[in-house]
This record gives structure tokens, sequence and C-alpha cells, in this order.
């Protein structure tokens, strides 16, 4: 039977806090004392958006303010599903607020930078550090499991901790992993309105009042919906592909992005730079680290806001570009390039030219509409598949950022269209 909602939801939730988005986000003294944790209060040094502030100066909110809203609309959406999910237990429902606040805990700083290097990703580290006291002990104060929490974060940690009664309960388990993860899940919707509010721009503000009244509770599949909310996930995937093209995967963005990748490779295949080193820093000690390392000029220009520019922007072509995916790889193809140029008569350093191109993006769909008996694909929303793709190929742009000191001479390049995008002798020979 499903708990109810007064004991669950609403008694000893006494200690506020004031989130600019939220107005007041209640937690009780034991969730409190994880928000005041160590590993916690490393997120408030962790810029939710990296180096968008300096095209949206606004944008200096942090991981700890969008954790807090993500728990906070966590605990609203459990509050709407209780009455008819009567698989929720009591320490279930605990273990997926924990999971909600402290889901980021491992994630990296400068916002996706070290996303596609060769390092565990944020939730395999959140996971360890959720069983890890002193988080481990604060967890299970609050009347959570932390192995629950851990493994509602971390997919991987389902097989290793399957044996373990509180996670045997697979279906709870899953339950909560759709919830913290899909198209209408707390953190997508927190960001998307956060990110809108702080940057400045009108694209990801959702009703979140409405899409939380009209989720349906499903064991299997975490939440349905009904036609009715076929427009809300509409607005949602339109405002998400808009904050990628204005906001997120903006060329200053991704300029900066790229040119603390083109150090963190450089020094991560060299083995000057291992791996541990990057877990557990925030904004001011990985720039600290990368000041102290070959390539210290990138994270020096990149501190001072001297951004390299952008010679060529190529829609993506999977014939010609999926060679560039292979971040190892990626270095090679620069260095045919720069050679290129050279070749030209453009003296560029080795760390003067960087090709960048997008991490992959999904649009998420996995809904079922109730009362049309199908996926949300084949509803009648006009988002069909195709135009979920449309959305991603126009996305994914190929950029060649270079050394602004060189970008006169090599706009005025006679050659520079044929090597950039007719012969494109830089794209063969590896």
């Amino acid at each position: 039977m499903g708990v109810s909602i007064p004991a669950l939801l609403i008694e000893r939730f006494t200690c506020p806090m004031r989130d600019v988005l939220w107005g007041h986000v209640y937690f009780t003294p034991e969730l409190a004392a994880l928000a005041d944790s160590p590993p916690f209060m490393r997120l408030h040094r962790i810029l939710q958006l990296g180096p968008v502030y300096r095209l949206y100066p606004g944008a200096t909110h942090t991981r700890a303010g969008h954790s807090i809203g993500v728990y906070h609309l966590g605990r609203r959406l459990l509050q709407n599903l209780a009455r008819d999910a009567g698989w929720i237990s009591r320490e279930g429902a605990m273990s997926f607020l924990c999971a909600c606040m402290l889901h980021d805990l491992g994630h990296f700083p400068y916002t996706h930078s070290l996303k596609e290097l060769p390092l565990r990703s944020h939730e395999t580290l959140t996971g360890g550090l959720i069983l890890t006291d002193p988080l481990k002990s604060l967890v299970g104060k609050c009347g959570a499991d932390p192995v629950l929490t851990a493994a509602i974060v971390d997919s991987d940690l389902y097989s290793t901790t399957k044996n373990n009664s509180a996670v045997n309960s697979s279906d709870e388990l899953f339950f909560y992993r759709k919830l913290l993860s899909g198209c209408l899940d707390p953190d997508k919707l927190d960001y998307l309105n956060r990110d809108a509010r702080y940057c400045g721009v009108p694209y990801g503000a959702q009703d979140v009042d409405f899409i939380f009244s009209r989720l349906i509770p499903s064991a299997d599949r975490g939440t349905d919906i009904d036609s009715r909310l076929i427009p809300n996930v509409e607005a949602i995937l339109f405002a998400k592909y808009l904050m990628y093209r204005t906001v997120y995967w903006h060329k200053q963005v991704r300029a900066a992005t790229s040119m603390i990748k083109k150090i963190l490779v450089k020094n991560l295949e060299s083995g000057v730079i291992a791996g541990e080193e990057l877990y557990g820093l925030d904004d001011q000690s990985l720039f600290s680290l990368l000041r102290e390392k070959p390539g210290s000029t990138l994270a020096e220009a990149v501190w001072n806001g001297h951004l390299y520019t952008a010679i060529a922007e190529i829609p993506y072509k999977e014939s010609d570009h999926c060679c560039l995916r292979d971040i190892g790889k990626r270095s090679l193809y620069e260095q045919l390039l720069a050679d290129e140029l050279r070749h030209a008569g453009i003296p560029l350093a080795p760390d003067d030219l960087i090709i960048d191109i997008p991490e992959p993006v999904s649009f998420e769909t996995n809904l079922f509409v109730s009362d049309e008996q199908c996926s949300f694909a084949n509803s009648s929303s006009a988002f069909k598949t195709e135009t979920l793709g449309s959305f991603v190929k126009t996305l994914y742009t190929v950029r060649i950022f270079v050394n602004p000191d060189y970008c006169e001479k090599i706009e005025t390049l006679r050659d520079l269209f044929d090597i950039l995008y007719v012969k494109k002798p830089w794209l063969r020979g590896i």
C-alpha cells in the first residue's frame, strides 16, 4: 500500500531554504545536514553552465542551486504520484529525495568540458561518494538507504548490489531511476527553467504545476501522460533544442570548452595528468591544476576571456566527420589541418588550432500516452521521430577554432575554401 502523503512528505519538513526560482524549499533537519556536508558544498563552487556567463553575464548559478531545485521538484513529483503509486515505500521515497539532491555530486567542473575524456562518469563518482562517509551515514539518518540512493543515480550499481535487500525490489529501484532520468524528470524541468531565468532568455520556462498534475504513475515506465500533456512535452523538447542552439552550444561556449579539452587530452595522453587528479575538483582548482601543466597558456587564455575564433562552421556530415568523434584521434586531424595552413604560409603552433564537434545529445520521448494507447512518437504530437532527428542534425556543427592572432591572415588566404570545404586533405590520411 502506498505511503500516506502527510507522513512521508509533509511532517518534519521544517527547514526552509530560499531559492530564486522555486521560493521556499523545505527540508527535514537530516536532509538539511546533507546540504551542509563538504561534498555538497563543493557544488557551490561549480558554475552550472561553466563559461556561458561570458555570453550571458547572469549565468553564474551553481550546481548546488540546481541540485536543491531538483530535490524540490522531486518532492513535489512524489506528492502528486504517491496516492496512485502503491509500490512507493517510505525508505524508497526518502532514497529518491536524497538521490535528487545528490545526483550531481560527482559532476566535473566547467560544465561538460570533461565529458568525452576517458574518465569515470559523474554518475559513477556520485554513487561512490554516497556509499562513503560522511554521506553514507548522513543519507541513512534521512531514513533512506545509501545503496538504493546510489543505485538510483548510478545505473551500473544494480548488478553489483542486487543481492542487497534494499535493492532486491528492482521494481521500485527502476521506477525511481525513470523518475530521475526521462523526458519529464525533475532534473530537466529544473535546469531548463533555471538556466533560462539566469541567462535572461524566454525559451526554458515550463508549466511545472500542470505537468505534475497530469502525470500518471507507472511501475514499469515511471510516468505516463495523457494527450493533454502532449503540448507540454513538445514545449520541453523545443525549449531544450533552443537552449542548446543559443546557449549551451553557442560558438563562444564551444570555443572555451574545446580549449580546456585540448589541454586535458594532451596531458592525459602524456601521463602528465592522471585521471584521478580530476575527480573532486571545482572550477577554481581545475584552473589551478591546468596552470601548472603543459598548455597552460590555453588555460590562462580561457580564464582571462581570450577565446579562440571560429574560422569555419561546417554542418556535420556522417560520411565526412564521423572520424572526428574519437577525441583521442581528433588531435591528429588538427595536426593535418595545421600543416595545410602552415604550407599556405600561416605559422601555427601546435596549440593554435582546435577542431570541435559537439557531444551526442538526445531528445527523450520515451513516454506512453495512456488515452491514445501508444508511444509519444506515434501519438497525435507534431513532433515525430524525423522532427527530432532534424533538431539533432541542425545542432551538430563542426567548428574550427584558431588563435585570434592568426585570424586576419587566415581569412584572407586564397586557398582557404578549398582546404576546408572542397579538397579537405585534413580529413584524409589517418
